[in-house]
């Protein structure tokens, strides 16, 4: 009877190894694409990221101030900006049932149409230092995530006639509500960018992580055989 409960969980365990094995050599997982993104190495990816997310980070430090600074000039929690907030605002990464690739193009196309929004921002607001900071991180981040993707030609710059389309929805002849959008932006710019950063770290060498945690499982088989 031993050598039975011994056989059967010998086999148990080669199976949960087999099962595992895709997962640990680096094969495809399911939502992601099979081939690896253009520019993508497995022996540079942790590298990568971590440079992408000190760009996004740096200009995090940026945008956390917005709530203050709103809550300085109008005495109103941010949650009021809620009834400011404008179908044109790009929608952040799913937290399941989305791929990798999708995600990231979301992420690019979403920031270049926010490069847009916040121009609003300065006509109301010409010395925010939000706007110095996205000019000079939003370009670095929108290449980083770019070249982790397959079709980097399906993010593109918005054109001049789609620019005027989005700053002509976003006009209002009351000053306070126009200050009142531009607030409404810079609320929710820096909500994608929390999400973004979210989204990114959860991208991070998905594989390895799946890997540890398969042979953790061997491992704890190989415990229990022991016994």
């Amino acid at each position: 009877i031993h050598s039975l409960i011994h056989a059967r969980l010998l086999s148990a365990a080669v199976l949960a190894a087999l099962m595992l094995l895709p997962f640990a050599s680096g094969a495809p997982v399911e939502d992601e694409p099979v081939d690896n993104p253009a520019g993508d190495t497995s022996g540079e990816e942790g590298e990568e990221w971590e440079e992408e997310l000190s760009d996004l980070q740096k200009l995090l430090q940026f945008t956390q101030h917005h709530e203050k600074e709103f809550k300085d000039e109008f005495h109103l929690d941010v949650i009021f900006l809620e009834h400011y907030k404008s179908p044109l605002f790009p929608s952040r990464c799913p937290s399941s049932n989305f791929s990798k690739e999708a995600c990231l193009q979301r992420l690019a196309q979403g920031l270049l149409t926010y490069t847009v929004l916040l121009k609003h921002v300065e006509m109301e607001y010409p010395d925010s230092p939000i706007i110095a900071a996205v000019r000079l991180y939003s370009g670095a981040i929108v290449t980083a995530i770019k070249e982790k993707m397959k079709h980097r030609e399906r993010v593109t710059v918005p054109t001049s006639t789609q620019e005027e389309q989005l700053l002509k929805g976003l006009k209002n002849p009351d000053t306070f509500q126009r200050k009142m959008m531009a607030h409404s932006i810079l609320h929710h710019f820096h909500t994608f960018l929390v999400d973004a950063k979210t989204s990114l770290n959860k991208l991070e060498k998905p594989r390895g992580r799946m890997a540890n945690r398969g042979m953790a499982t061997i491992s704890s088989l190989q415990q229990l055989l022991k016994r």
